[in-house]
């Protein structure tokens, strides 16, 4: 048995060796060199691109479904309490941060050409019409709402079902963390299929019509997406360390940018970064009591890079398919994107895997959103960075100010 298991081992060690980003990135490039010198409509390379999109489709639901059960059945009662202060500058964080990206959304409007083509949707009147979408689809029948695609729906039960798992024994609800586990671990290996996947949207996207003219609208979602962070991070988190210090907030931003942001711009994971995090908060002398807590919990619910990226790409896709969108209404959407966005840590392209929630706010079928989520993941190599980066230094950067802040009041 181990003799037939030694020949996959090279193989598999030498793709885990290579960085996924650069798998990512030379998967994006290939498709581009392949459109230009074997531009054929009949060709299979595009089956790649439609596979992964199919997978990711079929285990979103699940995925939602199970983090968010999970996430709601094992949170304990009294657990913000002494918390209340970072609690409220990480979803004040997350609030202003989604806001922001809604009005570069309207500011920097960004389409993609690709989906024009697929569907002709009506826009919603007016906020009215959207609640009345929202609740209407909330209620559908779990299983309708799986095979529907309904997100809505699946949000709902979920949550549901997780707030009556809180009274259940420990043992149903370590049950439930162990599927959600083994359901993140489905979802990473459908992942680690992107560059294929990527290599054969690149490849769709440059043959169709307006061939690599398509991929200077993905240049513009960047450029919107990381002009967003970048304000979020020097002008957003600077006011709210200064609004509750009532310190010079940069010295804090700049050393949590240089330690925290820089390792997990490279790793691209928000876990992966807790070590690097939690040793900063002890080099800044932190009180341990708070940051041991305060630091695991914000790799898990503080995602304001996780909102502006559901924002901004779901406002995309409805530039694209002209949906008329009142602010108000974009707003609903908005404060709904940065709430689920709580549950997207853990998994790699988490945030991108709720756009289809948020699309369906608005009534864009779920076949088009799971497009978006596809654009999601080869722009990914930039925007997962750069999302990373500013979550996890943002963990930090909260959580140093709510301990100065704390400190102070003794002294005082």
């Amino acid at each position: 048995m181990l003799e037939t298991e030694n020949p996959r081992a090279p193989l598999y060690h030498t793709l885990n060796k290579v960085p996924f980003i650069l798998q990512i990135i030379v998967g994006l490039l290939l498709g581009i060199v392949a459109a230009y010198v074997y531009p054929d409509d009949k060709s299979v390379i595009p089956t790649l691109g439609t596979l992964f999109v199919k997978a990711l489709k079929a285990v979103a639901p699940i995925l939602i479904f199970v983090l968010v059960t999970s996430a709601v059945a094992k949170h304990k009662t009294g657990q913000q309490t002494a918390m209340k202060p970072i609690i409220a500058l990480y979803f004040i964080g997350m609030i202003i941060s989604g806001t922001l990206a809604l009005s570069m959304s309207y500011i920097f409007p960004s389409t993609f050409s690709e989906l024009a083509l697929n569907a002709n949707v009506s826009a919603p009147s007016g906020i009215k019409e959207v609640l009345v979408n929202f609740v209407n689809q909330a209620v559908e029948n779990p299983i309708a709402a799986f095979i529907n695609g309904n997100y809505v729906a699946i949000l709902f039960w979920s949550i549901a079902l997780g707030l009556m798992f809180r009274v259940a024994n420990e043992t149903t609800k370590i049950v439930l963390d162990d599927l959600a586990a083994s359901v993140s671990g489905v979802i990473r290996f459908v992942i680690r299929c992107a560059p294929l996947g990527v290599f054969g949207l690149v490849y769709s996207s440059c043959t169709q019509e307006g061939g690599f003219a398509n991929l200077l609208n993905y240049v513009h979602v960047v450029a919107v997406l990381v002009a967003t962070m970048l304000i979020i991070a020097f002008v957003v988190n600077p006011l709210l360390v200064f609004i509750t210090t009532r310190e010079n907030p940069f010295p804090i931003v700049f050393k949590c940018l240089a330690k925290s942001g820089t390792t997990a711009f490279f790793t691209r994971s928000s876990a992966a970064n807790l070590p690097v995090n939690m040793a900063l908060c002890e080099e800044m002398k932190l009180d341990k009591a708070t940051y041991s807590i305060s630091i695991p919990l914000g790799c898990t619910i503080n995602m304001s890079g996780a909102g502006v990226t559901i924002v901004i790409m779901t406002m995309a896709a409805a530039h694209t398919l002209g949906i008329n969108i009142d602010f108000a209404s974009a707003l609903l959407m908005c404060i709904a994107s940065v709430l689920c966005a709580c549950g997207s840590s853990g998994v790699a392209g988490g945030s991108l895997m709720l756009i289809p929630l948020a699309c369906s706010i608005f009534g864009i079928p779920n076949d088009i959103a799971m497009q978006v989520v596809g654009i999601g993941f080869i722009i990914g190599v930039i925007q997962d960075s750069c999302e990373t980066a500013l979550n996890s230094s943002t963990d930090v950067i909260f959580t140093a100010a709510a301990c100065r802040r704390a400190q102070k009041k003794k002294e005082a």
